[in-house]
């Protein structure tokens, strides 16, 4: 009996190294244009499923209980990845409605979709860049939806701001550090409030500030991203007018 387990381990040892010989052969032959230095085990076991978190696409193994924050490619070279964040970014876009957001900037300027918080820092930091950029000449036209489930007193400011006769002035002075001494209150602004937050659920927002920016979804303050968006959305301006 001891000898047919020993022999049987010895079968199984064969098998699981045929198997990585395998795995390694077909791994050179599909990216050839890479130079690999070491093929091993990895510790991650079983199935590995496809999740997001807000705009983050992650990798779940449940056999193993790993997850793996990651960038997977095709053997062309695709980013599968990136497609996948794209496509969710899409189905985001549908759910929302232009219509139902509290727009602040000119009307012809390139559009944000922008999930903010007036609790936030980094959406204040934020307002104050767009503030910078359109002083440089390069506006754009805020679509906003209030974050409430961040901040405990997040759904009394945006309703304040969204009950001023100025809605716009009354968001850029909370956003300035503004403390009025009593925050307004309307039926309108508290439906639309409770609106933003089913959004917000919906489409999975899960930090601020979020902005949708052509159909990319861009998490945080990342002002390089957000200067690459406007370097293109300008672009052709600045075309035109060298042109002439």
């Amino acid at each position: 009996m001891g000898a047919a387990q020993a022999q049987s381990k010895s079968d199984d040892a064969q098998l699981l190294q045929k198997t990585a010989n395998d795995a390694e052969q077909k791994l050179r032959q599909s990216f050839t244009n890479l130079q690999f230095e070491g093929f091993e085990p990895a510790p991650v076991k079983g199935p590995i499923y496809q999740a997001s978190a807000g705009s983050r696409m992650f990798y779940y193994a449940p056999e193993s209980d790993h997850i793996l924050f990651a960038t997977v490619y095709d053997r062309n070279g695709v980013n599968v990845t990136a497609l996948a964040q794209d496509a969710r970014a899409q189905r985001q876009l549908a759910a929302i409605d232009p219509k139902q957001a509290l727009t602040i900037g000119p009307k012809d300027a390139p559009s944000v979709i922008e999930f903010t918080d007036p609790d936030c820092p980094y959406c204040r930091a934020l307002d104050r860049f767009w503030a910078a950029k359109a002083a440089e000449g390069k506006p754009v036209r805020r679509l906003v939806y209030f974050v409430s489930g961040i901040h405990p007193e997040a759904a009394t400011k945006a309703e304040h701001i969204l009950c001023a006769p100025d809605k716009e002035a009354s968001f850029k002075a909370l956003y300035a550090g503004a403390k009025p001494p009593t925050l307004l209150t309307c039926p309108e602004g508290h439906a639309k409030v409770q609106a933003d937050a089913a959004l917000v659920k919906k489409v999975g927002i899960s930090g601020t500030p979020t902005l949708i920016v052509g159909g990319k979804i861009i998490s945080g303050f990342d002002q390089a991203e957000i200067e690459a968006f406007l370097g293109q959305a300008y672009a052709p301006k600045a075309s035109s007018h060298a042109q002439r």
